[in-house]
């Protein structure tokens, strides 16, 4: 898939995802599906050709879904509370992007500094004791 394909096919991506939240409430909030259901509804060995993407949203729709536990609907209330926004998943988009890969200064020092400003935020708007903070200091290690 080249940058183009990938603008077109995120574009389709967004309206299907913008359409589910659109209509979450429209699905039982609890999955009304037997255990099983899926294995009659796919076939029994991977497609040898690709599908198109149009095909793969079809699938979603009606066999997926179903299947799914609506977590973000307005009318779930067990557990916990929703556990993303729309907002949010314009964040995950982004870091799918780019792919970051922050498990230490040395592989993202973007990511390992951001965060530690982020959380300092956090720790302030709570009122956190400075020694929470993290005052600027980056520990680097070296691979």
């Amino acid at each position: 898939m080249d940058a183009e394909q990938l603008r077109e096919n995120a574009h389709k991506m967004v309206d299907f995802i913008a359409d589910y939240y659109k209509t979450i409430e429209d699905f039982p909030v609890l999955s009304q599906v037997q255990p099983g259901y899926l294995r009659e509804l796919l076939p029994d060995s991977a497609p040898t050709q690709p599908e198109s993407l149009q095909h793969i949203f079809d699938d979603i729709q009606a066999k997926i879904l179903p299947g799914v536990t609506h977590w973000q609907s307005s009318n779930f209330f067990a557990y916990y509370p929703s556990n993303s926004s729309i907002a949010g998943f314009l964040g995950e988009m982004l870091s799918a992007g780019l792919n970051i890969v922050g498990f230490s200064w040395v592989t993202s020092p973007a990511a390992t500094e951001l965060e530690m400003i982020v959380l300092d935020w956090l720790a302030k708007l709570i009122k956190l004791p400075d020694e929470f903070l993290s005052a600027g200091v980056v520990l680097v290690t070296m691979l």
